[in-house]
């Protein structure tokens, strides 16, 4: 009644859309009904299904492992600050690991590359650090990411985040994790968003990728849907777009050196 939806409320002349439960403390469905159908039964459906043809807008092309190195151009970096279960991200600046005049991530003080690619065309990444994650090794990625659903991976070597972005490019969308000697990805072919499969195939998958980032090293809970909002511009502080680092606080765009 407070959202007005059209649904029936279990008055004369309303549509029968109920459930019926098994008592009043555990709340168990057993069965479900819609406009007077009989839509469910004791955990399995009574609609019919149907074959679809999913739809996707994905034009990303795999990457090279270049595409996610950065010249050094300072000893100092901003990192995007994230903070368990919580939308909102920190910025710092932080001491810049240096190789061969890259900058690099730096795994034993929790600083990695984060990197956005553009999936609805083929440009090259954007690349920023992240601090928070805590991945000892390896790389996670996801087409999932707020709102704009560019791939965002996040790693501790260009090898790896290559690996795990192109995974994601390869199923042209979905969740992936790659560390050179392991990997296992998630595909969501349905606009790199949904599954065709069942919610018991998809959470048993999800949950293998959730475990194997974590045995990487990561205190995330979830840290897959961390990655997905960390291309979400318009919560501070500080955020990651297929364009470069964004400041929401000052609503410009900022030079990962410093």
């Amino acid at each position: 009644m407070h959202y007005d939806l059209d649904v029936g409320l279990l008055r004369v002349g309303d549509p029968a859309d109920f459930v019926e439960v098994d008592d009043l403390d555990n709340f168990g469905v057993l069965r479900t009904w819609i406009d007077g159908q009989l839509v469910a039964e004791e955990g399995t459906s009574r609609l019919a299904g149907h074959e679809v043809t999913p739809i996707n807008n994905f034009l990303a092309q795999p990457k090279t492992v270049d595409e996610f190195r950065l010249p050094a151009t300072s000893n100092r970096i901003r990192a995007i600050e994230v903070k368990d279960g919580e939308l909102f991200t920190g910025s710092s600046i932080v001491e810049a690991k240096v190789v061969d005049r890259q900058f690099v991530s730096n795994p034993d003080a929790d600083v990695l590359k984060i990197a956005v690619i553009n999936r609805y065309q083929d440009r090259r990444p954007a690349v920023g650090f992240v601090h928070g994650v805590g991945l000892k090794r390896g790389a996670i990625a996801s087409s999932v990411a707020h709102d704009c659903h560019n791939i965002v991976a996040v790693g501790t070597t260009e090898d790896d985040l290559c690996a795990a972005v192109n995974f994601v490019i390869a199923n042209q969308g979905g969740l992936a994790a790659a560390d050179g000697s392991e990997y296992a990805s998630l595909e969501l072919p349905i606009a790199g968003l949904m599954s065709t499969r069942s919610c018991h195939e998809v959470a048993a998958e999800y949950g293998s990728l959730k475990s194997l980032a974590r045995s990487w090293g990561t205190p995330l809970r979830a840290p897959f849907m961390t990655l997905s909002f960390l291309a979400l511009l318009v919560i501070p502080e500080l955020k990651l777009s297929d364009q470069g680092l964004f400041d929401a606080q000052t609503f410009k765009f900022v030079d990962v050196a410093v």
